[in-house]
């Protein structure tokens, strides 16, 4: 299966998992915020961190009634316009330089999502790395077409979309020039329930695709991203907030730091215990050899006296003969003295 480069880090099965801090709107309008979180995201051993780039009025229309409200009772953001929500959450367009080349000198990979044609384009003047479409733009086929046409790297979210809509997605991106793609499995509900989160697919992506998978999640906790690692997923996207506690939109199902080194560390060691099909010793196993059972004289013993069941045992350590040779040597002479301890060989008898 084929790798995909993101920034200066290979994304595949054989590589480690690769994880992205979504800033999304956790910054609440605050700059310094947005640079206090790239530096919590890059402290806490992540190796991306995420912006999202639109405006209110590139994303929607200024009505603030209707379709346009959210009146959901069960919605984090019920209560706003889809307009105003929008405002309080865009990451505005003049702190993605300063953002972008900060997480840089951190050792971040930094890119965005665009959500229409003229993020694309503002996004281009930046030379951003790769790509990111979110669950709601994957059937936007001129937003998908002209992010293909960069050539970079494209990250795209699956949520909600039918397996037909993603292929429709997956072809626009191909035949518009994307060489390089990695398809997460998401559950667009915020936040959502592990019972929501079918990581099985996961794998079928990859086998349908031909490409990397991986998760965007929006569980709360790290167990589901984690778990996800056995299923094969070479990138896991959280998002991410310095205090639940403070609000933020997202905060609710964003991960703080220490939950997010921890998610680094987990996934990692997920990863590490992945190994390959393996039977037999491994090299710190070996010694661990000597701790088996094995056959031992249990009594002292005289030559020419008959071995039984009291004073032939299996016992720890597994310095002697294999217990499975017990029935064969049952009933045999002993050829010279021993001494309790003794452990049994074929000389012996």
């Amino acid at each position: 299966m084929k790798k995909v480069k993101l920034g200066h880090r290979l994304v595949g099965a054989s590589h480690p998992p690769f994880v992205i801090a979504e800033l999304s709107g956790n910054h609440g309008q605050s700059f310094d915020k947005a640079i206090e979180l790239v530096d919590l995201a890059a402290d806490s051993g992540a190796h991306a961190i995420k912006l999202q780039t639109y405006t209110p009025d590139t994303i929607t229309l200024n009505i603030h009634e209707g379709e346009f409200f959210i009146s959901d009772p069960n919605s984090l953001w019920k209560g706003n316009s889809l307009y105003n929500l929008y405002a309080k959450a865009m990451t505005p367009w003049e702190w993605h330089k300063d953002i972008f080349e900060h997480a840089k000198s951190k050792g971040l990979i930094a890119f965005s999502s665009p959500f229409d044609l003229t993020a694309v384009e503002f996004l281009e003047s930046l030379d951003v790395p790769c790509y990111k479409i979110a669950s709601f733009e994957n059937t936007d086929h001129g937003l998908l077409e002209a992010v293909a046409k960069t050539g970079k790297p494209v990250i795209l979210s699956t949520g909600m979309a039918s397996q037909s809509e993603l292929a429709e997605s997956v072809e626009v991106l191909r035949e518009n020039g994307c060489s390089e793609l990695v398809l997460l499995k998401c559950t667009s509900n915020y936040p959502a329930r592990p019972l929501d989160a079918n990581l099985r697919t996961i794998p079928h992506l990859t086998d349908l695709f031909n490409c990397p998978a991986g998760l965007s999640d929006h569980t709360e906790g790290i167990g589901v991203a984690v778990a996800s690692v056995a299923l094969g997923a070479s990138v896991i996207e959280k998002h991410f907030v310095s205090n639940r506690n403070e609000g933020g939109v997202d905060a609710e199902f964003s991960l703080e730091p220490f939950e997010l080194k921890m998610l680094v560390d987990e996934v990692r060691r997920a990863y590490d215990a992945l190994g390959e099909v393996f039977y037999g010793c491994t090299d710190k196993e070996i010694v661990s050899r000597m701790d088996r059972r094995s056959l031992y004289i249990s009594k002292d013993m005289k030559a020419g006296e008959i071995l039984t069941k009291e004073n032939l045992r299996s016992v720890r350590p597994g310095l002697g003969l294999p217990t499975k040779y017990l029935p064969l040597l049952l009933s045999r002479k002993i050829l010279k003295d021993v001494k309790a301890g003794t452990a049994m060989c074929w000389e012996l008898v």
